[in-house]
C-alpha cells in the first residue's frame, strides 16, 4: 500500500515533483478536463495520449504510481475507487461530496495556490457538510476530514502468496502483476511451456474499439489497450527481429470500413470525439487505398500506434520479469480447488497436491470449466482458425489490415490471416481441451479466410490455392463478450443478492477469464486491476467499468431473471 494517496484536481508538475521528493511510495491521481504538455522530459516520455479515462504511468521504479484521469472531474470524482489521504482541489469547481465519499479519516484538504474562491462562505458551508472541518487561518486554505459517518476500514494486508492457474496471456499477467508487488506465485501449467492454446497463434493485433457512443467495451479496450503498450515498453520494449522480449511491431493497423454506410459511421466518430491524430485518423477512400496497395472503395480508421506481436513472447517477457518470486510447474493439470483453513489446495486428476496459497487465480480460458467453483459461469467457447500464408505467394500490406477478417504482416516469412469465429460443438471442457490441441484445420475454414482476404486485396494478391496450414485455438467467451476479472461468486451461498457488494465470494480466490479474441492486451490491465482489488490501491480502471467486469454480475442477472418468471 502506499505511504501517501494524493488526488489533486488543479495539477500542477512542480507540486507532483515536490511529492516525490518526499520519499516513501507515492499514489498521485491527476483529475484533469484537458491534458497539458509535459515540460518534464522523464514525464514526458511517459506522458499519455490525450483520450479520456484512466492512464497510470509507472515512475521511479514504481515507488510513484501517477494516474492520469483525463475528463470532466464532476463525472470522473465519483468514478473513482480509492481511499485518499489528501486532496488539492480549486475551491470553486471542488466536488466536495465525492471528495468525502474517499477521504479517509483524518484526510487533508488545501486550496493551490493564489485561489480565493476558498472565502465563499457558501463554499465553506459545503465543505462542512461534507464533513471537513478547516484548520486554522491557513492561506491556501486548509481542512480535515473529521467526519463520524462510518466509514469501510482500511484493508489489511494480504497474505501475499498465490496460485495462477494458466500460463497463457491472462496467467502470465497475474504473475507478472503479483510479483511486481511483492507476492511469492505459483504458476500451473498443464503443457510443457506457456502460451500453448488461445495464446499460441503467431501474431496477435492490437488496436482499440471506437463507438459513437463511446461505450463500456470501447472505454475498456481504449484503457487496457494503452496500458499495455506502456506495460510492454517496461518489460524491454518490441522489435519484430526479436531483438527485445516482445516480439512484434507498431506497424499501424488500417480498419476499413465495410460499405459507405459504415465509412460515413467512422468519419462521423471520429469527427464527434476529436481524437488526437496518434491514437486514430480517418482515411478517405483515396488514402486508405494507398497504405493498402489495393483500391477499396470506402474508407479507414488508421491506428498508427496498433500493429501485431507474438502473444508467446509477450508471456515470456512477463514471465522472466517475475524473477526469484514466481515457482513454475509445467505439465501439471490442476483439476480440483480445496479450501483448508485460510489456504487453497489445489491438486491434479490423481488427487495429488500440486500447489497451495492464500490466494488462487484461475487464468486457464475453457479449463476453468472443469473446475466445480467456475463451471457454473456462462463461459464458452469459439473455434477460430488462423490461416498462414508463405511471404512469397503473398502480397501481404505492410501494416495490420481488418475489416472481416484480419492480416498482418510477415512473421519469419509467414504472414497470418484469420480469424474465423465458429462455433464449438457441445462437449466437456476436457473433451474441447483435447480438440485444440490437436490443431485440426479444416479446409472450409481456410476457404473463409481466403475469401475474405481477397475481398479486400483482390484477388490477384491472394494465392489460389495455397497449402492447408494455419493454427486453431479456442476462444472463452461470457455472453457480453467482457471479461471477468475479480473474486469468484460462490454460487452455492444462500440468500438472493440485488447489488454487486452483496454477493457472497469465494474467500481467495478470483478469476481473469473470458478474454475472447482481445486477451493480448486486455491481460495486462486486467491482472492489475485484480491485483489493486487485492492490496486494496486504487483502481486503475473507473467503477463502472469494474462493476462490468465483475464475475458475479451473472449471478444477478440470473437471480434477477428467476425473481421476474416467478408467478
Amino acid at each position: 500500500m502506499a505511504d501517501r494517496v494524493v488526488l489533486d484536481l488543479a495539477f500542477d508538475e512542480e507540486r507532483l515533483a515536490a511529492a516525490r521528493a518526499a520519499g516513501g511510495t507515492l499514489h498521485y491521481i491527476a483529475v484533469m478536463a484537458t491534458l497539458p504538455a509535459a515540460r518534464d522530459a522523464v514525464l514526458a516520455a511517459v506522458w499519455p495520449v490525450a483520450v479520456p479515462g484512466l492512464h497510470r504511468i509507472e515512475l521511479d521504479g514504481g515507488r510513484t504510481i501517477l494516474d492520469i484521469a483525463l475528463g470532466e472531474p464532476d463525472t470522473l470524482v465519483p468514478e473513482l475507487d480509492a481511499r485518499v489521504d489528501e486532496f488539492i482541489v480549486p475551491a470553486a469547481a471542488a466536488p466536495l461530496r465525492a471528495l468525502s465519499r474517499l477521504a479517509v479519516p483524518g484526510a487533508r484538504l488545501r486550496t493551490a495556490p493564489g485561489d480565493e474562491a476558498w472565502r465563499d462562505e457558501n463554499w465553506q458551508r459545503g465543505l462542512r457538510a461534507a464533513g471537513f472541518s478547516r484548520e486554522g487561518e491557513t492561506t491556501p486554505f486548509e481542512a480535515r476530514y473529521t467526519s463520524r459517518k462510518p466509514q469501510p476500514p482500511r484493508p489489511a494486508p494480504p497474505v501475499r502468496s498465490a496460485v495462477v492457474i494458466g500460463a497463457g496471456v491472462a496467467g502470465a499477467a497475474a504473475c507478472e502483476r503479483l510479483c511486481a508487488h511483492g507476492w511469492h506465485v505459483t504458476l500451473i501449467e498443464r503443457h510443457d511451456t506457456p502460451a500453448q492454446e488461445a495464446s499460441g497463434n503467431r501474431a496477435g493485433i492490437f488496436m482499440p474499439l471506437l463507438s459513437r457512443d463511446d461505450n463500456i467495451p470501447t472505454r475498456l479496450t481504449r484503457a487496457a489497450y494503452l496500458y499495455a503498450l506502456r506495460r510492454w515498453q517496461a518489460l524491454g520494449g518490441m522489435a519484430d527481429d526479436g531483438g527485445a522480449p516482445v516480439r512484434g511491431r507498431q506497424c499501424g493497423v488500417l480498419q476499413l470500413a465495410r460499405d459507405a454506410e459504415h465509412a460515413a459511421l467512422q468519419r462521423e466518430v471520429a469527427r464527434a470525439w476529436a481524437y488526437p491524430p496518434d491514437y486514430v485518423r480517418w482515411l478517405d477512400e483515396n488514402q486508405a487505398s494507398a497504405l493498402l496497395g489495393s483500391a477499396t472503395p470506402h474508407g479507414a480508421w488508421l491506428f498508427p500506434q496498433g500493429g501485431w506481436a507474438n502473444p508467446a513472447s509477450v508471456c515470456r517477457a512477463m514471465l522472466a520479469a517475475c524473477g526469484a518470486r514466481l515457482a513454475r510447474i509445467f505439465h501439471a493439470e490442476a483439476l480440483s480447488l480445496e479450501r483448508a483453513g485460510e489456504r487453497w489446495l489445489v491438486r491434479g486428476g490423481d488427487g495429488a497436491l500440486l500447489a497451495e496459497g492464500a490466494h488462487v487465480i484461475v487464468a486457464n480460458g475453457a479449463g476453468a470449466l472443469q473446475l466445480p467453483q467456475t463451471a457454473p459461469l456462462p463461459l464458452y467457447t469459439m473455434r477460430g482458425q488462423v490461416t498462414h500464408l508463405a511471404a512469397e505467394a503473398f502480397a501481404a500490406p505492410p501494416l495490420v489490415v481488418c475489416r472481416e477478417a484480419y492480416m498482418t504482416p510477415a512473421m519469419d516469412g509467414i504472414a497470418s490471416v484469420g480469424a474465423t469465429y465458429e462455433k464449438t460443438a457441445e462437449k466437456t471442457a476436457e473433451q474441447e481441451a483435447e480438440r485444440a490441441a490437436e490443431h485440426p484445420l479444416r479446409p472450409a475454414s481456410q476457404a473463409e479466410n481466403l475469401a475474405r482476404a481477397r475481398d479486400i486485396l483482390g484477388a490477384a494478391r491472394v494465392p489460389a490455392d495455397p497449402p492447408l496450414a494455419g493454427r486453431v485455438g479456442l476462444r472463452c467467451m461470457a455472453p457480453d463478450r467482457l471479461p471477468l476479472v475479480g473474486a469468484l461468486p460462490d454460487h452455492g451461498a444462500p440468500g438472493a443478492p440485488e447489488r454487486l457488494r452483496d454477493v457472497a465470494r469465494h474467500p481467495g480466490l478470483h478469476a481473469l477469464l473470458g478474454y475472447a479474441s482481445r486477451g493480448l492486451i486486455w491481460a495486462p490491465l486486467a491482472a492489475e486491476l485484480l491485483v489493486c482489488q487485492l492490496e486494496g490501491l486504487p483502481s486503475p480502471v473507473e467503477a463502472t467499468l469494474a462493476a462490468a467486469l465483475d464475475p458475479g454480475r451473472f449471478l444477478l442477472k440470473s437471480r434477477r431473471k428467476t425473481v421476474a418468471s416467478a408467478p
